[in-house]
Parts: C-alpha cells; structure tokens; sequence
C-alpha cells in the first residue's frame, strides 16, 4: 500500500498531466515539424577522407512560424512544472509563519494542553503567537496560512487565466495535503472519515475567507478589520484593536508589494512580500493621522503630572 507523500506526489501529477493537453494548433505545429526534418534532402556521401570542406551540406529549412509554434507548444508544457515548483516554495513560506508542535511526551502520556473548546495547544513562538496573542493550534495555523495565501492569489487573479487556476489549484493542493497530514501526525487523528469530515469544514471556511476579504479590500478598513477578526480571532471579546489595524495595515502593505512585482518575478520571489513582519505595522498605528493630530490631547509635561499628583501624595501622608 503506498503511503501518503507517494500517493499526494502521484496526485499532484495526474493533475498536471491532464493540463499539459496540447491544443491542436500545437500538435499540428509539431507534426509539421517532423514532416520537414524528415524530408530533407542530404547530398551524397563522397567516398574520400573527410575534411572539413567535404562536410555534407543539409539541405532543408523549417519556416519560422513552425519555429514559434513549436516553441509556444513546448513553453505551455513546461509551465505547469514551474507552476507545481514554485507553489511548493511558496506555500512552505506561508504554512511556516503560524507554525507549532506537540511534544511527544505530552501526546504520550496525555498531559496535552486543550483550549475550552477541546483543541489541542501546542507550542509556537512565531510573531504571531507572542506579539499577536494567538494560541499555537491547528486552527490559528490554519487561519494564517489560508491568510497569506490569499495575498498571492489576490495577486496572480492578474495573470491569465490558464495560469491563474493552475497557481490556485496547485496552492490549495499544497494546503489541504499538508492539513491533513498535520491532524494525522500531529493531532493523532487516525480516522480518514474523521480527517475528510474536518477538511470539508475547512475548505468551507477557505471559500468564506476568500469572499470576506474580498470584500474588506474593496470596501473599507473597518469591513477588513471585522474580516480578520471573526477568521483569525474567533470573534474574541477581548482582541486587541491595536493587532487588528496592524494587521489590516500589513495586509495592504503585502498587496502593494506584490501588485509591484512583475508577473515574471511571482515564480521566483513572490514569497519576498512576507519578509516584513506585520508587528512593524504596530508603530505606524500607534501614530495619529492628520485629521486626529489637531483632536487628541497633546502629551502632557512631565512636570505637571508631579505636580498635580503632589496633594494627593500629600493628604495620603496625612
């Protein structure tokens, strides 16, 4: 019986080979091709010691449309493999930003830690478990990857669109395996009905992700920010507004960052929009805009506050 990276890497390429069907104007172009090769007239071999002006001169010549027929024909072949390497890098970037483990000890002896819910925690020390109060669970990992994949395929929407749905294909495809590996090795979920039933919910929290943040980038901060906050934090009570605009902040810096990069450079280096963190956004929240610099009170001196605070010191001595 194989086991699951044969049978995930036996997936991904029946999936490839059924988008490398030829169009035929292609194989039209490549049979051309073999007719001309295979029709040239050689000149008679002369039966004297070979020199270098006595090479044999081929006669034949392939039009220069067959050429660029033959080559877009090998090009649309090659991609999908591009395509296939190149989301495999960039998932890897976005599944290790939220990234955790259980020990196994813990799994061991069941001294595992579990939210109220019933969801295991795990240890993480990612930015966005320690300056975003996120727990180290399956969930907000999940929630961040599906976050940051959402930001390339907001971007490659701008590609055509043969290679658009490769690129969203081949991202899922990533994700999904890679989910349903970490709740069997992680979590210890051995049941494939059990997985399956959580990978549905998860695919429908994938397609409701994608529609809300749609909606926030079209709309406003707020709808983004209120986007983020039902997704990534559950709907908590007690978030933090501060994590909630840098976030919000981050994601546009992300999507500006890509929107400049040229279509070539997203198979090489479209993970590089990662590479500034989403706790530096912090600092340009904490500064007022212009509309509330001339509204909110300025800094108070130093001085007055001692000096106000002075009676109150002085009757509790009292």
């Amino acid at each position: 019986m194989a086991c699951r990276s044969c049978k995930r890497h036996f997936s991904q390429m029946s999936r490839q080979a059924q988008a490398f069907s030829i169009s035929p104007t292609e194989s039209q172009s490549i049979i051309l091709i073999a007719r001309h090769l295979t029709h040239r007239q050689v000149a008679p071999q002369i039966q004297q010691r070979r020199r270098f002006g006595a090479t044999p001169y081929q006669k034949g010549w392939v039009p220069q449309s067959v050429k660029d027929l033959a080559g877009k024909a090998l090009q649309s072949t090659a991609q999908p493999y591009l395509v296939l390497r190149t989301t495999e890098t960039v998932y890897k970037a976005c599944a290790s930003e939220a990234a955790y483990t259980i020990a196994e000890t813990d799994k061991r002896n069941g001294t595992v830690q579990k939210t109220d819910e019933g969801e295991e925690i795990g240890k993480g020390d990612t930015m966005w478990h320690s300056d975003f109060n996120l727990l180290p669970t399956f969930s907000t990992w999940s929630q961040v990857t599906m976050l940051h994949m959402y930001l390339i395929l907001a971007r490659i929407r701008n590609l055509d669109r043969d290679t658009a749905k490769q690129w969203q294909q081949q991202l899922v495809d990533h994700f999904f395996f890679d989910a349903e590996e970490r709740m069997d090795v992680v979590h210890g979920i051995s049941s494939r009905g059990l997985r399956h039933k959580y990978l549905k919910d998860l695919f429908i929290q994938w397609r409701g992700l994608i529609a809300a943040y749609d909606e926030g980038i079209i709309k406003s901060d707020t709808v983004l920010a209120a986007a983020v906050w039902r997704n990534i934090y559950k709907a908590r009570e007690d978030v933090d507004v501060r994590s909630l605009a840098s976030i919000v902040s981050w994601m546009r810096l992300c999507l500006k960052m890509l929107d400049q990069m040229p279509d070539e450079a997203l198979f090489t280096r479209a993970q590089a929009a990662f590479k500034w963190p989403a706790k530096n956004e912090l600092q340009v929240v904490d500064q007022p805009c212009r509309e509330l610099a001339a509204v909110l009170p300025k800094e108070i001196p130093q001085e007055s506050v001692l000096l106000s605070e002075e009676p109150v010191m002085r009757k509790q001595a009292a």
